[in-house]
């Protein structure tokens, strides 16, 4: 019997979690990957940041940061700049206004799932409002 009543709780709950899937945007994958993420959010606090100084930050290696970089600065959200320090070469990266953007929206969709996470849904069967 308790089998049952557990089953039937997660049937209840079933119609609640679709309206709320169905209510928020769909979640930008480039920015939501670790990473890329990182990179987005170290370059919004930052005008600039070199590839050593993000490599640094993110605990990284060259490879995972440059093929990282390649997709944001692929999509427009971050600007690339090569250029020379003496005789070593320096890249330096920048986030683009369709970068901050991007966070931006990327961020309210967060904030949009942690509220319906938090707010119980008065409507829902077994909510914890209906105790």
């Amino acid at each position: 019997m308790a089998r049952q009543s557990a089953l039937a709780r997660t049937r209840e709950n079933a119609p609640r979690q679709t309206k709320t899937a169905e209510a928020l945007p769909d979640l930008d994958r480039l920015i939501h990957e670790r990473i890329r993420l990182g990179i987005i959010s170290a370059l919004a606090a930052n005008s600039s940041l070199s590839f050593n100084d993000l490599k640094r930050l993110l605990k990284t290696t060259d490879g995972n940061l440059s093929v990282h970089a390649r997709k944001l600065e692929d999509a427009g959200y971050i600007a690339c700049t090569k250029s020379f320090e003496g005789r070593m070469p320096k890249t330096e990266y920048a986030l683009t206004a369709a970068g901050r953007k991007a966070l931006e929206k990327y961020l309210n969709h967060m904030e949009a799932l942690i509220h319906a996470m938090r707010t119980p849904d008065a409507a829902a069967p077994g909510s914890s409002k209906e105790r």
